[in-house]
């Protein structure tokens, strides 16, 4: 399969660089470890807004809690089993 993609200036000397520092072979295989560098990121933000998708159900079913609260309730605990 063969694509074109226009870099710019920048990116084109990023990628030559690379190349000429012995790390890749050719420009495409920068531009594909970039892609796959892009998809790992873009994965990993899906995970996260599920996890927050997630979250946000247990916190409607249960309700929430701030962090007074839950330091407070803490204190207690500590402060019954001091006794």
């Amino acid at each position: 399969m063969g694509t074109n993609v226009s870099l710019t200036t920048e990116l084109e000397t990023f990628a030559r660089t690379c190349v000429a520092d012995g790390r890749y072979n050719n420009v495409s295989e920068v531009v594909r470890m970039g892609l796959r560098l892009l998809q790992e990121r873009e994965d990993r933000r899906h995970r996260f807004n599920a996890m927050l998708d997630t979250v946000r159900d247990e916190a409607k079913r249960e309700g929430v809690h701030t962090a007074k609260s839950v330091l407070d309730e803490m204190k207690t605990i500590i402060d019954k089993a001091a006794k």
